[in-house]
């Protein structure tokens, strides 16, 4: 092989590599009853249920109750995690994870919390 050759195709292996990995890394925003079913991870928007019972650490997952929006279902999330310093304040929740053993299990939260602009008005 000469060298222009093996350039070519370590730059098709690469590019064919990013793309995969960029494929992989996706993941998607599903209601509660769509979460319950994805066989891969994704993400879960919605805001902390008042009815359901208070958030609360068990050993070391952070765990409360996530209301869809738009439905008004509900789904207990249990975060790998201690409880963000913002959660108190979010406007949304957006939990990402897969849901096993009769919860959403969580490995990352985002705390959507209301702009400095909303709390003028």
């Amino acid at each position: 092989m000469n060298r222009k050759m093996l350039l070519g195709l370590l730059i098709l292996v690469f590019i064919g590599y990013a793309g995969y990995s960029f494929v992989d890394s996706v993941t998607p925003y599903v209601g509660i009853a769509e979460a319950r079913t994805a066989t891969s991870s994704v993400q879960v928007k919605g805001l902390l249920d008042e009815k359901a019972e208070a958030p609360h650490m068990e050993g070391d997952n952070f765990v409360f109750t996530l209301r869809d929006e738009d439905t008004g279902e509900t789904m207990l999330v249990r975060y790998h995690g201690t409880k963000p310093d913002q959660f108190d304040e979010a406007h949304h929740i957006v939990a990402v994870g897969k849901y096993r053993d009769g919860a959403f299990q969580s490995d990352k939260l985002l705390i959507k919390c209301p702009s400095k602009y909303e709390q003028q008005k």
